[in-house]
């Protein structure tokens, strides 16, 4: 299959094995896919070549004292090697998909093969003909809500989240502060919930489609935006200010807190500066409150991965049910997320899709479209060569290739001249095959269970997850394979 990854800061398109359904997982050929274009834009910033090295050591310091053990530790020569394998490796990207159910894990029962879904979720949704995905971040398509739309639904997801921590009110006076495509999804949830929404953006084209998609006021930013917000508001200010703004500056975060009525919320959505000032705080008693995501289950394994889901007596609105409403809305006209696709691309045009962000222009929506696949064209396998001539050396398969294999185990078994490692197994097509061709590997799969039927493998090592040892075992002793272990056997 086919999938858009980063790599070195440049968009790159690769054939990569299919992913295999999970337990808990669906399988789902995409239709559409959504490109958020500030994250997406962010992490090929971030990524690109010295640039994004240094960038990445400013914001997260903890990863310099790291390769400054590390080469104390395994010396300059190694470090420098790992390094360049992070800032070399391919970068899946995206988290809002739409498409059909090609298969279905058998813990699951509510989706069937065939269903139409929307996915959510960073290294599942991701821009790929084919992606496997947690029960807990999909949802059923309602009626006729197109495929185009429902790709929104991640995103409408986050901003619904936004106005669930504002408590809005129905008649409440709401600013929404960004118009990019959260906000003027924000702003029309909002409009839908009773509020009178004030639009604030400092491109006019975003301040006129705000207007035209439903918001009440909607003004270019300056220094003076804190005073409109309090004539439009007869000198009270907002209910609530949500910003859904992506900047490294504080100042919307500190106009927020001077729109605020007294007692009134300021809620941060989009990654905005946060040097704030204490006195607009306690001088109001304002609420100050962070917007996590999709909604209550994100970033938690038990509920996303596990699909433990949270009661619906306890938590009224988690991540499924917000991605749910958001459907909903769809199905019923209140929301118009037509309006906002500029571009849609195939999947070949990749990189002319993410050139778009950097224009003039700067789209809102920019989708990708999939072609058709039959479950006869799942490839979970990838032949990188040809097979070898059979030799003394022991073919081994390696399952499981992450930060401690490629550290220790990969590296030993390429010295040790009479061993071939023939195969790579991961999860996810993009490590496996990437891994696989710096070891030179015979191929690469996503599905162990190809490397035990194939009689040229002698050998299994064995890194997964320690939880997935034991099972791995007894199907590598059945196939009649010689295994390697990592500690525990089992658990």
């Amino acid at each position: 299959m086919k999938q858009i990854f980063t790599q070195s800061g440049n968009i790159v398109t690769e054939e990569v094995p299919a992913p295999v359904c999970g337990d808990n997982e669906v399988l789902v050929r995409n239709v559409h896919s959504l490109i958020s274009a500030g994250t997406e834009s962010a992490s090929l910033q971030s990524g690109k070549g010295v640039v994004g090295i240094a960038s990445k050591a400013i914001n997260n310091p903890e990863l310099v004292h790291k390769a400054i053990e590390m080469a104390r530790r395994e010396g300059l020569r190694k470090t420098i090697k790992v390094i360049k394998g992070q800032t070399d490796k391919l970068n899946s990207l995206g988290y809002s998909s739409s498409g059909v159910v090609l298969e279905v894990g058998k813990d699951i029962t509510d989706i069937a093969v065939g269903d139409r879904v929307a996915c959510a979720g960073a290294g599942y949704a991701r821009h790929a003909e084919i992606i496997s995905v947690p029960r807990n971040l999909v949802c059923k398509i309602p009626g006729n809500v197109d495929f185009d739309g429902a790709a929104f639904t991640t995103i409408g997801a986050i901003a619904m989240q936004g106005a669930r921590r504002a408590q809005v009110q129905f008649g409440d006076n709401v600013v929404v502060i960004g118009l990019g495509l959260l906000g003027q999804i924000a702003g029309q949830i909002l409009k839908a919930a009773g509020a009178y929404v004030i639009g604030i953006d400092i491109m006019k084209e975003r301040v006129e489609l705000a207007k035209e998609l439903g918001a009440d006021i909607c003004f270019v930013g300056g220094k003076d935006a804190v005073d409109k917000v309090l004539k439009y508001t007869d000198g009270v200010g907002a209910d609530s200010v949500i910003i859904y703004a992506a900047t490294p500056s504080s100042e919307p975060a500190k106009q927020a807190m001077q729109m605020a009525r007294k007692k009134g919320k300021v809620v941060v959505v989009g990654a905005v500066g946060m040097e704030l000032d204490r006195s607009p705080f306690y001088e109001k008693e304002l609420d100050f409150l962070i917007s996590c995501s999709y909604g209550p289950g994100r970033y938690d394994p038990l509920y996303e991965e596990k699909g433990v889901d949270y009661p619906i007596g306890y938590v009224r609105w988690t991540e499924n049910r917000n991605m749910q409403e958001f459907l909903n809305m769809l199905l019923e006209k209140k929301v118009n997320v037509k309006r906002l696709i500029d571009y849609t691309f195939s999947i070949e045009e990749a990189a002319k899709a993410y050139e778009t962000l950097n224009t003039e222009k700067r789209p809102i929506g920019v989708l990708f479209r999939y072609g058709e696949l039959t479950k006869k064209e799942l490839v979970r396998k990838t032949q990188l060569k040809p097979p070898a001539i059979k030799t003394d050396k022991i073919n081994v398969a390696v399952i499981g290739a992450g930060g401690f294999a490629q550290a220790y185990h990969l590296p030993n078994l390429k010295k040790i001249h009479f061993y071939n490692i023939k195969a790579i197994v991961t999860r996810t097509g993009s490590n496996t095959k990437k891994i696989a061709e710096e070891y030179d590997a015979e191929y690469c799969t996503t599905d162990y269970k190809e490397v035990l039927k194939d009689e040229d493998v002698n050998m299994i090592l064995i890194a997964t997850r320690h939880n997935l040892h034991a099972p791995i075992i007894i199907e590598a002793a059945n196939a009649g394979k010689h295994i390697f272990v990592e500690k525990p056997i089992a658990m």
